[in-house]
């Protein structure tokens, strides 16, 4: 979430990815901290910047500004909060109040990834979840495997593939988010959600599960992105023409880069500044094929148990334009950087600068959940949000999985970073304090990471 300052309307444009999302003011900002507060303690709820008596300066302004998008990011990123409805809930129907798309009954066009088209009729103030589920009852999916897959919203290439701009979250009312870019090559898109192709056996079991993995499938290898030899492409035609899509599959699942996402190509700062990169997310790691200045092109990964922590970083220009125009893409520099063990005593950053920065941290994010919903015996079936007396919640797995903590200033409490520091004696594992330098990017803005610090020896 990144935020401006709007004189005219004296508001904040919050942004995601960089699209204007919402527009809040000050006091609504105040009512739902309040709101937070009363519902989970204040100690649980970040700090809120302070109401002033007087008019600001303009300096006062943009220190209010920076102070609420940190604050938004804290609470974005607090496992409790952020996945509160109190919180969610607010960005939605500020969402639907700032685009003016009153509430009403609209049929939503969701693409498969065989370019076939789903029409579900939904109301425009449905969120993300109630979109996944009509979707889902329109195709006979089971309700048992819906948590395995996701909405996705994607911009058409000219060659009829789609680069990624993000899974739609729970904060949003997907109609609103895909309407209100004005933009044709913006559509939402069904593809499974998880990472561990092992889960492929659960969503085989039902007919409609399989048709929709093997449509996937044999886009993902039509598309480029699953990597097939010529021996490879007979036997997954001769399988095809058989019409026999669990062997097609099967034999899929041993191809390089099966399961994973490819990414738009962009840049990198390693091996070393400016280098051209196709990033590809899948098997709990960032695969990179970089090109180096010599042209000569190198692939190598990185394990997300390897990423002690990562951000991403956005600067969104302060708008000059009318009040309403959201900052073209261009303009928008997104970079995740994550801080990598490349060995048993050196950390080092790596940075990506992409458009598509959001969706790789997202990517992080699930494959780190998923990791640890293993760890703890869950099932991904139980990860999905079951509807409890028409409210949501989250089911009992999902509560022992809970997004990785912020990294803040050392602690003495936090025991397995201790356990790691000590076995990894030469690596500084400081905790990312706050730093008062304009360049240094505050705590909030860090994912910390779970599974990094479960890494064993043997991992090293």
């Amino acid at each position: 979430l990144g935020s401006d300052w709007c004189l005219s309307l004296q508001a904040y444009n919050i942004h995601v990815n960089g699209v204007l999302h919402c527009r809040v003011r000050y006091s609504q900002l105040l009512g739902l901290h309040e709101q937070l507060r009363k519902e989970y303690g204040a100690n649980v709820v970040p700090a809120f910047p302070p109401k002033k008596i007087f008019t600001l300066t303009p300096a006062e302004v943009e220190q209010r500004r920076e102070q609420l998008e940190k604050y938004m990011q804290a609470v974005r990123q607090d496992p409790t909060l952020g996945g509160s409805e109190t919180f969610n809930s607010f960005l939605r129907k500020a969402q639907q109040e700032t685009q003016q798309i009153p509430t009403e009954e609209v049929v939503l066009e969701v693409l498969l990834s065989n370019g076939q088209k789903v029409k579900v009729t939904i109301l425009t103030s449905d969120q993300t979840e109630d979109v996944l589920e009509a979707v889902a009852s329109k195709l006979d999916l089971p309700d048992d495997l819906v948590g395995y897959f996701s909405l996705f919203l994607v911009r058409e290439t000219k060659d009829g593939a789609f680069s990624f701009v993000r899974k739609l979250q729970e904060f949003e009312l997907p109609y609103v988010s895909v309407t209100s870019l004005h933009n044709p090559e913006f559509r939402i898109i069904l593809r499974k959600s998880y990472w561990d192709s092992s889960y492929d056996d659960d969503v085989m079991e039902h007919r409609v599960g399989l048709n929709l993995l093997y449509a996937q499938t044999v886009s993902d290898i039509e598309h480029g992105w699953i990597l097939v030899n010529k021996e490879q492409h007979r036997q997954l035609k001769s399988l095809q023409e058989k019409v026999s899509k669990k062997e097609f599959i099967r034999l899929a699942q041993t191809l390089k880069y099966y399961g994973y996402l490819k990414f738009d190509p962009c840049i990198t700062d390693f091996p070393e500044k400016g280098c051209h990169v196709i990033v590809s997310a899948g098997n709990n790691e960032l695969n990179f094929q970089v090109r180096l200045p010599s042209e000569q092109i190198k692939e190598g990964s990185f394990k997300v148990t390897r990423m002690r922590c990562w951000r991403v970083t956005s600067s969104v220009p302060m708008s000059n334009g009318p009040s309403g125009s959201s900052p073209g893409k261009s303009e928008v520099k997104l970079e995740l950087a994550f801080e990598y063990l490349m060995s048993k005593d050196r950390l080092q950053w790596v940075t990506i600068t992409s458009p598509q920065a959001i969706m790789l941290s997202i990517c992080l994010q699930s494959m780190v959940d998923e990791l640890m919903v293993k760890k703890s015996g869950g099932s991904i079936r139980k990860m999905f949000r079951r509807r409890v007396n028409g409210a949501l919640r989250r089911s009992d797995s999902q509560q022992a999985v809970k997004s990785p903590p912020l990294l803040d200033s050392p602690d003495a409490s936090r025991e397995p970073m201790a356990k790691l520091s000590s076995k990894l004696t030469s690596v500084s594992l400081r905790g990312i304090s706050h730093s008062s330098s304009a360049n240094d990017v505050g705590a909030n803005d860090f994912h910390g990471n779970y599974a990094f610090e479960g890494i064993g020896d043997e991992d090293l």
